[in-house]
């Protein structure tokens, strides 16, 4: 009887993998932990991402997660994109977190919550080749708390 559902748990598994990999798009999700809760102008979270089809138009987003005792309803962050023989870019961006009211946007689960905010839509990356993002906070908290999580989705726009 044990071996019978120790094969149904390992059926159950594998399709949740293989339904998970079918719907995996991104070429980039990566989410990195902001030290003590705190994170400083020194902090720059870098990701590395490589573009294999320049061709393609890609949509990216910043991936933040934070506690509830996090005391604003936006944050500012400044996005910087580099690449060998190309000058970098810098970009100062503005995400609002909370409704007016203080009801938190992002998606909760216990005292977090989580966002995945797109801040460049149909981008096309001017050359195949490996891409730097480093990302900043911007705000006058510095360092700047309840910052769990910041990170990169990059994910290639799908044709209709």
């Amino acid at each position: 009887m044990q071996n019978k559902y120790r094969h149904l748990f390992t059926a159950i598994l594998l399709l949740c993998i293989g339904l998970q990999s079918c719907n995996e798009t991104a070429i980039v999700d990566v989410n990195l932990p902001i030290d003590n809760r705190s994170w400083s102008y020194a902090g720059k979270v870098r990701i590395p991402v490589i573009i294999e089809d320049p061709d393609k138009s890609y949509n990216l987003y910043l991936n933040l997660r934070h506690t509830a005792d996090y005391k604003y309803s936006n944050i500012f962050v400044l996005i910087h994109q580099s690449a060998t023989g190309y000058e970098t870019i810098t970009e100062r961006k503005e995400f609002k977190l909370a409704y007016p009211d203080g009801e938190w946007l992002g998606s909760g689960a216990g005292n977090f919550y989580s966002y995945q905010i797109l801040f460049r839509k149909g981008y096309k990356f001017p050359a195949k080749g490996s891409y730097i993002f480093e990302i900043e906070q911007n705000m006058r908290d510095n360092p700047l708390p309840e910052i769990t999580d910041v990170g990169l989705r990059v994910e290639p726009v799908q044709e209709n």
